[in-house]
């Protein structure tokens, strides 16, 4: 089956951003003596289109509307986290065995569909073995199907082909766990903290899961809504008709700003909308050329304009939110004469024009493609922007053209980006990036026995892609949520964390 990235990021993709509502990392927009209040439904509006409805937690999960849903009706062994980045859901815990080559992921204790049955280590077997089958090592980073196993009834061992310290955090909400033999989705039998009531055309009533193992929410239900665009959203949020317009984007967040009866939460680090630049043939190839590129954009400019100042400059090195980024890397600023003598050195011909292609897919990144486009006339570059529809940008351009925007919805992790876009070996190598340093570093950073050992191989891929990258790593768009102000509890947490609304209430 051909593997699409979108199957494992687009519902961490796209938003643009706001006001501060809480300290970054907390999961609550309430007053710390403010107790919980039980009861109520939470109306929660999120974007997707009908063409891409999916409701197989294994397939393709375009819609961020699927994905929330999914995240709410399913368990994945683990979760983004705070500090650290992984917690537990599923899997209350896991271990690096003598051979570090091996995990053991343990059940939770009292885990169960909503039907009642209990959670089995041959359920999670099934359903990791099914996802590989389905999406390959970019899901489940062993190489075949048999590298899963059962080790006793509650807990699962998984054998990388190296070392792999970062493993759980490479498991965060993909490994939604189903019943053994599962092939039929519509009734949804999940472990999570909702059970399904109801599904209609990408729109779903949830009800609570009062025998969750996890501390049950106190909501008795969400319906998510399913929303073609943002200003829709926006507009159904601020009449009322929902209480929580998820990924909203700037634009709708400033409409908001300062209304009374709504909160506009802001989630920093939360979505990167790089430009990718192929490595290994065409124009770009050259690392002069690259750096030329690199030294024409104009950041804060760019902050500004494109995600209208509600984001940060950034450094051409993704991973921004990891403990271990590394902020000593001089930061790149705007440097035409370096630039242009780059340009001349590399032989860069600057009669042709080059297409740029973007797709209407984050907010923001079309601007941010144009914005790039009108600044670099000043080195002397000739740029067209094309945009295209986002299944044909994925059917044929990712991967393939040499001068692309991307955007990735994940953020905390130098390594997570390593594994999926950079190094030699994975199949979303999106800028065709094959340097022997930079895999030997990935392998370093997976195998390293302390954190020290760690940091140092992490900083060294950081290095050789700010040096020689595929990437221009412009800035950082904060996340947007618009909620009604007696919403509480809405997670803060950038990229994959803003689904986890199991401990959302609303106040009286």
């Amino acid at each position: 089956m051909r593997i699409n990235r979108r199957q494992f990021l687009a519902a961490g993709a796209g938003v643009s951003a706001l006001t501060v509502l809480a300290a970054c990392g907390s999961a609550d927009n309430s007053s710390s003596s403010t107790t919980p209040r039980s009861g109520g439904t939470l109306r929660v509006g999120a974007i997707g289109k009908a063409s891409k409805i999916e409701q197989d937690p294994h397939q393709t999960l375009s819609n961020d509307s699927d994905f929330l849903i999914a995240s709410l009706t399913y368990d994945a062994l683990t979760v983004p986290g705070a500090d650290p980045n992984v917690a537990p859901r599923l899997a209350s815990r896991w271990e690096q065995l003598p051979d570090p080559r091996r995990w053991r992921f343990t059940i939770a204790e009292g885990a169960a569909f909503h039907d009642g049955v209990p959670v089995s280590s041959a359920d999670v077997v099934y359903s990791l073995q099914r996802l590989h089958e389905i999406a390959g090592e970019t899901k489940v980073p062993v190489t075949s199907p048999n590298d899963i196993v059962a080790d006793g009834p509650n807990a699962v061992i998984l054998t990388t082909p190296a070392p792999n310290r970062d493993l759980p955090m490479l498991l965060r909400l993909v490994t939604f766990t189903v019943k053994q033999g599962t092939t039929d989705f519509a009734k949804a039998v999940g472990t999570g903290p909702f059970i399904m009531e109801s599904f209609t055309n990408g729109n779903a009533r949830l009800v609570r899961n009062p025998k969750w193992h996890g501390t049950p929410s106190v909501l008795d239900a969400i319906e998510v809504t399913r929303f073609e665009d943002t200003t829709a959203m926006a507009n159904a949020v601020l009449s009322n008709q929902i209480d929580l317009a998820s990924n909203v984007g700037a634009v709708a967040g400033r409409t908001a700003e300062g209304r009374n009866g709504f909160t506009v939460v802001r989630r920093p680090n939360d979505v990167v909308i790089p430009i990718v630049m192929r490595t290994s043939d065409g124009p770009f190839a050259d690392p002069r050329v690259r750096e030329a590129l690199r030294l024409t954009v104009d950041r804060d400019a760019m902050v500004k304009q494109a995600v209208s100042g509600y984001g940060a400059v950034a450094n051409d090195v993704l991973g921004t939110g990891d403990p271990i980024y590394d902020k000593s890397l001089p930061q790149r600023t705007r440097d035409l004469d370096k630039a242009k003598a780059l340009l001349s050195q590399s032989n860069f011909d600057l009669t042709k024009t080059y297409q740029l292609i973007t797709k209407d897919e984050a907010p923001g990144e079309v601007d941010s493609a144009k914005l790039f486009a009108e600044q670099a006339k000043a080195a002397g570059l000739n740029i067209d922007v094309v945009t295209q529809d986002a299944n044909v940008f994925y059917d044929d351009t990712w991967l393939k053209a040499p001068f692309y925007t991307a955007n990735w919805g994940t953020n905390d992790s130098v390594v997570f980006f390593a594994s999926k876009t950079m190094y030699s070996g994975t199949k979303w190598n999106e800028s065709g990036f094959a340097d022997a340093a930079f895999d030997t570093a990935y392998r370093n950073a997976l195998a390293a026995n302390d954190d020290a050992s760690y940091k140092a191989a992490g900083q060294e891929l950081q290095k050789i892609q700010y040096d020689r990258g595929g990437y221009l790593v412009w800035g950082m768009a904060d996340g947007i949520d618009i909620a009604n102000s007696r919403v509480r509890g809405l997670p803060t947490l950038g990229g994959f964390g803003r689904v986890q609304l199991e401990r959302a209430w609303l106040q009286s």
